[in-house]
């Protein structure tokens, strides 16, 4: 197969080195934006700033290339892959539109709102808006980039609406190391990628106030149900939030060191502002910028997220931490559901 990924982040960066060692032989290369950033991966074979350590294969194609010049090759590809932040994909995916290829995309969260959207958007619904004709999905599930480039297992889920589209996923990546299983319910697979980003800042501020590990599991099994209401309300299929893309993304996310939204509950914790914490991760944190999406979503749809809106007001500054865990705790009895 070739592969074309667009985006040289963490990510992007470690599906490239795990699909360039795909037994098929497939033919990988990798884009970025920053000219400079391509000539250091392509003269140390690394990329130093989101994947130090891990050594880029000789024969994995590295370029930087204007929009113009990317489009047609593209076209030429068995597969592109958008390896961008939630804040590029539409403009990604605008650009793609005339393509016949499979496409897809890795970023979980919400877009920031467009001037003339009540709230922002999963994926799916990007896609939907900017290049409805696509046959696109995204690749999802629990898994921290540096362990799939080093080859350590790790199981991921393939979701779209169109076969062909999952079957490239799983011909590209699913390996001896990368499981790729199919799904059909892009709605909630998305739904789970974007709401455990929330939930995991919630889990590093429990765990940053040193709760407990019964505080850890009810936090991560109350926000399991509040992901699959959310879910539900959107159309979402209720076994999806107990495979890969929720419960197992969730799990990972709220309690892996190496979780960006994680570290961000922790720095909280420890009292840092919200602006400190985001500039000592370096980082894209999708859960601080989809936040106050999840909770307008779930308000407009009638569905209470409790946890989610006390990291909203976390966020805002207008509950401290530990107010916020009162603000929990002093909700009334009531059935789990």
């Amino acid at each position: 197969m070739k592969i074309l990924i667009l985006g040289a982040g963490a990510w992007g960066s470690a599906l490239a080195v795990s699909a360039c060692s795909h037994p098929q032989g497939h033919l990988v290369t990798l884009w970025a934006r920053d000219s400079a950033q391509v000539a250091a991966m392509q003269l140390q074979r690394e990329n130093h700033r989101y994947l130090p350590g891990v050594v880029l294969p000789s024969h994995l194609g590295i370029l930087n290339a204007s929009w113009a010049e990317l489009v047609p090759l593209c076209a030429a590809q068995d597969l592109v892959v958008v390896a961008t932040p939630m804040a590029g994909l539409r403009f990604a995916l605008a650009q793609l539109q005339p393509l016949q290829v499979p496409v897809a995309w890795l970023c979980k969260g919400f877009e920031t709102p467009q001037t003339d959207q009540a709230w922002g958007l999963m994926g799916h619904e990007v896609q939907a808006s900017v290049a409805p004709t696509l046959y696109a999905g995204v690749l999802s599930g629990p898994s921290f980039a540096q362990e799939v480039a080093k080859g350590q297992p790790t199981a991921l889920v393939a979701a779209s609406a169109h076969d062909a589209v999952r079957k490239a996923l799983v011909d590209a990546f699913h390996s001896q190391s990368l499981r790729v299983y199919a799904s059909d319910d892009i709605v909630g697979v998305e739904v789970g990628g974007a709401v455990k980003n929330v939930l995991a800042i919630a889990t590093g501020l429990c765990d940053g106030l040193q709760l407990g590990l019964n505080a850890r599991a009810a936090l991560i099994t109350r926000g399991l149900a509040e992901m699959t209401r959310l879910g539900l309300a959107l159309g979402a299929k209720p076994e999806t939030f107990m495979g890969l893309s929720g419960l197992g993304d969730l799990v990972l996310t709220a309690t892996g060191d190496l979780s960006r939204n994680r570290r961000i509950g922790l720095a909280l914790a420890e009292g840092h502002t919200l602006e400190q914490a985001v500039q000592a991760l370096g980082h894209v944190a999708e859960g601080v910028y989809s936040a106050r999406t999840v909770v307008q979503r779930a308000q407009g749809l009638g569905v209470e997220m409790p946890i989610a809106q006390s990291v909203v007001a976390l966020l805002d500054g207008k509950l401290q931490p530990a107010q916020a865990v009162a603000a929990l705790m002093g909700r009334g009895p009531t059935q789990e559901l």
